[in-house]
This record gives C-alpha cells, structure tokens and sequence, in this order.
C-alpha cells in the first residue's frame, strides 16, 4: 500500500473527441467537440468532479497531412479543435481546482509570446496553469511558418533550451509586490522591484520586461513530453511534470530512475520532477464489457485512417504504397518523434506485426499502454505501477468523449480513494500545490 500523505497524480488528456482513431464515430461521441466550448467545459467539469490534478490539451501549429489526398484526408476526425490556450482561458473562469494544461512549441512561437500568454492564464485562473513544452515534429507545420522542412532534432532542441531561459528571465521581470498603485505619490511601482533582461543569445534578442505582473505560482507549471535522449535531458533540467508513453513496468521503472537521476545531476530534487506514462483505459463494469466496448471502436477504425496514423506515429513514412496485410517495411530515421517512432517500430519488428496489425494495435494508446478490463483490473495496474516506481501518477487518455471519462471517474477513481492511492479532496488552490511542487526560486 502506497504512503497515504503521497497521492497519484492524474492527468487528463482531453482531445475533443477521445484518443481512439475513431472516437469520433462513435455513436456517444460528439463530433464538433472541437470547437464546442459547452463540450470542453462539460468534460473539464467532469475530470474536476473527478479530482484530477489537471485536464491536458495537446495541439499543433497545422494540420497533419499524412494522406495522398483531400479526399483521404476528408476520413480523418480530428482536423480542427480550438487554440488551447485561448479555451483554458475561457475554461479558467469556470472552474475552480483543476489545473489547465497547454501544448505550445519552442519552434514557432517566440518567449515573448508564450511567456505572457501563460502568465495571463495563469492569472486568469489564480494560479492553475501549466505548459507542456514541445519542439514540434512535422514538416506539415513548418510549411505554415515560411520553412520546406522543420528544422533537425538537433537544433529544435537548442533553440529549446534558450528558449526556457529567456522564458524563465521573463516571467521574473517584476518581483510579487512591485506594484505601489499609490496615486498620492504618483508612483505606480518600486523601479527596485524590476528586472530587465536583456537577453541576447544564438536564437533569441529580447530586452524585455514582460507587460504582465508576475505569475501567482511564480511562473505556470513546465511539463515536457520528449523521451528521446535530448528530450530526457531537457526535462532534467527544465521539466516539472513528464508525460511519457510505456508498454510495461520494467520499461517505465527504467525510464522513472533514469529520469530522476538526471534530475539530480542539475542539481534538483527529484521529488520536483513528477513522471506521468499516458494510459489508455477501457473500462467496463465486467472484463468482457470492457473488451465489447474496445471492440466497437476497432470495427469503426478506416483503413485510410489507420495507415496515415502509423505515417504520423513512424515519421511522415508514406505507407500507403505498401501491402497492408504485409509485415511493416525496414524503415529509415525520421526527424519527427524519436522515441515514440523506435517504440512502435521495435514493438511491431519484435511481434512480425503487418501493417494492419500494428494500426490496429496502436490506434487506441498510440504507443501508450492500454488497458481494458474492469474497473479493478485497472485500479490494479496503476497501483503496481505507482508503488513500485514506475510512476508517479498518470496522463489518463480516454478512449472516446465524454463516456470514457465518465467511466474512469465514476468506476476507477473510488477504487484508489479506497485503496489510500487517491487524494478525496484537492490539497491546495494552486496546480502546484496539488501536485505537490515547490514555489519556484528567483532568479
């Protein structure tokens, strides 16, 4: 039994439809859920009801054209969905615990820009905001931001890294009581209490300072996603909170020590980096309910739709030329996602999967580890997996909206309060205080 004073966190990773390829079509799904904000608020509502530590929105900066054409690419369901951080902001308002979760890339965006953005959702929301850094992995955006091809892994992740830092120094241009507002004197702030920073570096010039005020967590929460080896270090060094994708214990307790010793190479706490696997859940009553419900949303996945994951997953691969009912091709290295492309490609090479086979498997998890049973084969697993240090909570990915979460918080979630695993109430008003994070040092 895990220490009852340390909770598992939980995510939950929300995109409109749900994370099976073919959630969409499901017949309780909601198909315009992206650009419903109705939807999204029912959905957070629920995953607050639910005591999540925070709902999470992926997102990137076009859409991913894996098809041959417009006709193929017609099949696919997740083609539009809101900005993120423009629908936390709105969500912020509605909401009172959870915390609010946005992708946005180091690649195309400048630190200006991400930096005040997250600080106003952080004010917006008093204190629950959250930025999963990515460095973007598709040709598809680059070509939106006057580029052929992104730019190589190598150099997306130093731009990275200068990217946090200007960042970073940003978020401290004003110290937390700055601001006098004293109308007698005429002084509207301490001119002791600003910063300016004055950065100039390889990839960025920015004097600053930022025109918000201070963050009230001190600066959102940092998540990163990347489990390449540059991926890795930089969440060492900057990462907060890690999602990362799994297949087994072992896999996730390798990647849990290897995470956290790096961390205290930078001279961190490794308390302060908390590593959260995506799972994907199918949750029924019985297991046989569970594997019907699994099934329903296998029988709807398109062909099409399956092959131009797998060209996503494998690097902007194109598939579509090969057999599908032949074993998955010897393929070359991509510049797209280094890690979750070697997990999928040695797990259907190991397995002799064909193509078929392997977008079948993959279509739910994409990568991430599924389980489908009842609500105790799941509480089970999570609880083996975070005891003995493979994890300390979970990205929640559920199979489609709103019913896979409903299923999770009204099967799972009581079942790890009862264990002890689950918090009954949030700790804190903040997304750091929930998650059990320190209040960031000034620079």
């Amino acid at each position: 039994m895990a220490n009852s004073k340390k909770f598992m966190k939980l995510g939950a990773f929300l995109p409109a439809p749900g994370h099976h390829v073919a959630a969409w079509r499901h017949p309780e799904a909601v198909p315009n859920g992206g650009h419903n904000f109705e939807y999204y608020l029912e959905i957070t509502k629920k995953a607050e009801k639910g005591l999540f530590d925070m709902i999470f929105l992926s997102d990137g900066n076009g859409v991913r054209t894996h098809y041959n054409s417009k006709n193929e690419l017609s099949r696919q369901g997740r083609m539009v969905h809101f900005e993120p951080i423009t629908l936390l902001s709105a969500l912020a308002v509605h909401t009172t615990n959870i915390g609010l979760t946005a992708t946005a890339s180091t690649t195309y965006n400048e630190p200006f820009h991400i930096a005040r953005k997250f600080a106003s959702l952080d004010h917006l929301s008093k204190g629950r905001s959250g930025w999963n850094v990515v460095t973007s992995v598709t040709d598809a955006e680059a070509q939106n931001f006057n580029l052929a091809k992104q730019p190589d892994h190598r150099t997306r992740y130093k731009r990275a890294r200068e990217f946090m830092k200007v960042t970073k120094g940003l978020w401290e241009s004003w110290e937390e009581d700055a601001f006098l507002y004293d109308k007698e004197s005429g002084r509207y702030f301490n001119p002791d209490k600003l910063h300016i920073l004055n950065h100039h570096g390889e990839f960025f010039s920015v004097k600053g300072p930022l025109n918000i005020a201070k963050p009230p967590q001190g600066h959102p929460v940092i998540v990163q996603a990347g489990s390449s080896a540059d991926g890795q270090d930089f969440a060492a060094q900057w990462a907060e909170v890690v999602f990362t994708a799994h297949q087994s214990l072992v896999q996730a307790q390798t990647f849990y020590g290897g995470i956290k010793s790096k961390a205290r190479q930078y001279g961190r706490d490794d308390d302060q980096l908390i590593v959260m696997p995506g799972i994907f859940p199918v949750v029924g009553r019985t297991r046989e309910e569970a594997k019907e419900k699994f099934e329903v949303l296998q029988n709807l996945i398109d062909p099409v739709v399956g092959i131009g994951l797998l060209t996503g997953l494998l690097g902007d691969v194109d598939l579509s030329t090969y057999p599908v009912d032949a074993p998955l091709p010897d393929l070359p290295e991509t510049e797209g996602s280094t890690s979750r492309q070697q997990l999928i490609y040695n797990e259907a090479k190991e397995k002799g999967m064909t193509i078929r086979e392997l977008y079948l498997s993959v279509a739910g998890g994409r990568g991430h580890r599924s389980i489908i049973g009842c609500p105790e084969d799941i509480a089970d697993e999570l609880e083996e997996w975070f005891v003995n240090k493979g994890a300390d909570g979970f990205n929640i990915m559920p199979p489609f909206l709103p019913g896979g979460l409903d299923d999770f918080v009204e099967l799972v979630v009581p079942i790890l309060q009862k264990r002890g695993l689950f918090r009954t109430e949030y700790e804190g008003k903040t997304l750091r205080e929930n998650l059990g994070l320190l209040q960031p040092v000034t620079l």
